[in-house]
């Protein structure tokens, strides 16, 4: 948990040394019943709320039940909500990305939290901004090392939002959900066999979809150090993919959501400067 005070200590002081025009670190609202009710079943999230849960869902969960746990999923995903906003509005300004610091809370369904990941902030913001007319078009661009299982499962019969997940084929979920493109590698796969299956990948979501607005789900946890992760991509292998993602939008002229989703390396440090290159890159790449 350390590293999300980690990367906003460094964006703040980044923001403040080179003040990049029109950027700011702001404190946006935590989502509301409604909002989260566009995805979550009544009776989950009255129980999730509440605390009403098995000793088997706890655990499911990873994190034991406390009303601040559920706070504070609820102001990740109220940014979440914000950054998809802000970038699409950042399409009049010239400035089209923005960024939670928190969130890619991939793992949450409909009727049910698992993986650290209590609500589904993706699809609770995509769902949002297509209730207030902002966005009908969306992709949710997954790189995080784990599937995007609830993702996969709550947009499965939704045409108007592409799910397209990057992961490794043999880690957590052991049971895999089925994403509109699904690339599964292999231990062990390194920057470039990497980051040519993402660029096949792009090729083949430009084929498919025409979205309004990218998600990205920028894990940190394909790093070679992570505890979690298995792929053994460098820091600067990361960055490369970062920048292939922003590039890529950029050329279409979509707006770009970022979230951090999950790192788990024993260095702190090391998981806080691979997310701050995440929001730097989309600041310096598409709002330059």
């Amino acid at each position: 948990m350390a590293k999300y005070t980690r990367l906003r200590e460094r964006v703040a002081a980044w923001l403040a040394e080179a003040r990049p025009p029109g950027v700011a670190l702001t404190l946006p609202p935590a989502a509301t019943d409604e909002q989260l009710l566009r995805v979550h079943t009544p009776n989950y999230f009255r129980r999730i709320t509440t605390g009403d849960l098995t000793r088997l869902e706890v655990n499911r969960l990873g994190f034991p039940w406390s009303e601040a746990l559920v706070e504070r999923s609820r102001r990740s995903v109220g940014a979440t909500i914000a950054a998809c906003t802000d970038a699409v509005a950042g399409l009049q300004t010239g400035r089209p990305f923005a960024a939670n610091l928190a969130g890619g809370t991939h793992h949450a369904f409909a009727d049910r939290g698992e993986g650290f990941c209590l609500f589904n902030d993706a699809v609770v913001a995509v769902r949002d901004l297509r209730a207030r007319g902002l966005t009908e078009r969306a992709t949710i661009v997954d790189c995080d090392v784990h599937q995007g299982n609830g993702t996969a499962a709550l947009c499965g019969d939704d045409d108007a939002t592409f799910t397209l997940s990057l992961h490794g084929a043999r880690n957590y979920p052991g049971k895999k959900e089925v994403s509109d493109l699904d690339v599964p590698l292999p231990d062990r796969t390194g920057d470039e066999a990497y980051l040519w299956a993402l660029g096949k990948a792009l090729e083949e979501l430009d084929r498919r979809f025409a979205p309004q607005l990218i998600i990205y789900v920028a894990g940190a946890d394909p790093y070679e150090h992570d505890r979690l992760g298995r792929l053994s991509l460098t820091a600067e292998g990361l960055r490369e993919r970062d920048l292939m993602v922003y590039r890529w939008a950029k050329e279409r002229g979509l707006p770009v959501a970022a979230v951090m989703a999950g790192g788990y390396a024993p260095d702190v440090e090391a998981i806080a400067a691979i997310h701050f290159a995440t929001v730097r890159g989309g600041v310096e790449e598409l709002c330059g």
